[in-house]
């Protein structure tokens, strides 16, 4: 009898993570990790900071090394794309023209920048790969004007990184918020806040029409001058493949609580997943680093047999201007806030809660203790009433054990 074969279709932070779990799990059959890039697996988040920022440029930061690659018998086959996939008779064909018969296999495919149609589109920049920021830093040298399109994490990141170059930088955001659902809105105008205290416009609310020559032009006729356009305006899931084969999508590939979509054998993880979340009672889509690494290890774990409910906690983290912010659970839920110590100072978090009192998100601003503490009350649904909170004499350790 011939050994099972797992197949991991991209070959990212989910993927990677994925297929060491399964190893490390106990599955003793062959593990293939198909990649469309060149490159072997590597960590995205620094591409908009690190990258952009540092001298020399750093390395890659890889998500698994070679001799772990080796040492663990997962085989790699990049610049490779899965172009086919027959469920019914577990076959995968790819682009350089061969067939993979498969006995479980995972989509990990993630997904691509969500590019803009504007005229002059083809000057936008977009930050999603190694390339993309190679090929973006030696643009952003003092005096450049910079323009970032969209104000998400992205684009608030490079336009950071920009101004960090010293380059004189102009974000516009067409929503009348910035970071969308990503915070509650009295932080994201704190975020804002920083920006422009670092000498950086945020333009809320406006709506583009071109970019030319030497600038980007509004619909009202006010003009921005560019030399360098960026565009963060969000993420396009790699489902295609996936619905082509007939699999359920939802702005995202369904799947349990157990990264199993309804197609036996065939699993999803990571941005490109809609999953299901078990504490949260509702399914997810998320797009952050630490979803991605912590979503392919239990889904991994779970196609080696050892099946685990994903109930993570939400968890994101941005830095911006030298400012270390970290947001646990779903701001979006929250129907109040309060603020534990001064928004003025280096140091302070937000708390979030929704209507019966519970809380739902915790924002830190260079305020790591508090998010750990928050995400544990988050897990069990913890009612703390707000001036518990806010009070400084309250030991937030305490908190965790009530």
């Amino acid at each position: 009898m011939s050994a099972a074969v797992h197949v991991v279709v991209g070959a990212g932070q989910t993927g990677a993570n994925a297929a060491v779990a399964m190893r490390e799990a106990g599955f003793v059959g062959s593990i293939l990790l198909i990649g469309e890039e060149a490159h072997k697996p590597y960590e995205r988040p620094p591409l908009s900071k690190a990258a952009l920022t540092e001298d020399p440029a750093p390395p890659p930061a890889w998500v698994v090394q070679d001799a772990r690659f080796e040492a663990l018998n997962i085989e790699l086959r990049l610049s490779t794309k899965a172009t086919s996939l027959d469920v019914a008779g577990k076959r995968l064909s790819l682009s350089d023209g061969s067939e993979l018969a498969f006995d479980k296999l995972l989509f990990a495919t993630g997904g691509r920048p969500r590019k803009l149609g504007l005229p002059g589109h083809e000057r936008i920049h977009y930050v999603r790969t190694l390339e993309d920021a190679a090929g973006l830093r030696p643009l952003l040298v003092p005096g450049a004007r910079v323009v970032c399109i969209g104000a998400g994490v992205i684009g608030l990141e490079t336009a950071a990184s920009a101004k960090h170059q010293g380059c004189d930088v102009t974000v516009l955001e067409a929503a009348p918020t910035a970071l969308g659902r990503g915070m509650a809105p009295e932080m994201a105008r704190w975020v804002v806040w920083l920006h422009e205290r670092h000498g950086v416009p945020v333009h809320l609310g406006v709506q583009l029409a071109a970019v030319e020559a030497d600038r980007v032009t509004l619909a009202n006729g006010r003009a921005f001058p560019a030399d360098v356009v960026v565009a963060g305006v969000g993420m396009i899931r790699n489902t295609e493949l996936a619905q082509a084969a007939g699999l359920e999508v939802d702005n995202g590939i369904v799947v349990d609580e157990f990264g199993r979509t309804a197609m036996p054998g065939i699993f999803a993880a990571g941005d490109v997943a809609a999953f299901w979340h078990p504490v949260l009672n509702r399914r997810l889509r998320l797009e952050t680093w630490k979803h991605a690494q912590n979503h392919g290890i239990a889904v991994g774990r779970a196609m080696a047999g050892l099946p685990d409910e994903y109930h993570d906690v939400p968890w994101f983290w941005t830095d911006q201007h030298g400012v270390s912010m970290q947001v646990a659970g779903l701001a979006s839920d929250a129907i109040d806030s309060v603020l534990r110590g001064d928004e003025t100072a280096e140091s302070f978090s937000a708390w979030h809660f929704d209507g019966a009192g519970r809380v739902v998100a915790v924002t830190g601003v260079n305020a790591a203790r508090d998010v750990r503490v928050g995400i544990a009350l988050i897990a069990r649904g913890a009612v703390i009433a707000p001036s518990v909170l806010v009070d400084p004499a309250t030991k937030l350790q305490a908190l965790m054990k009530g």
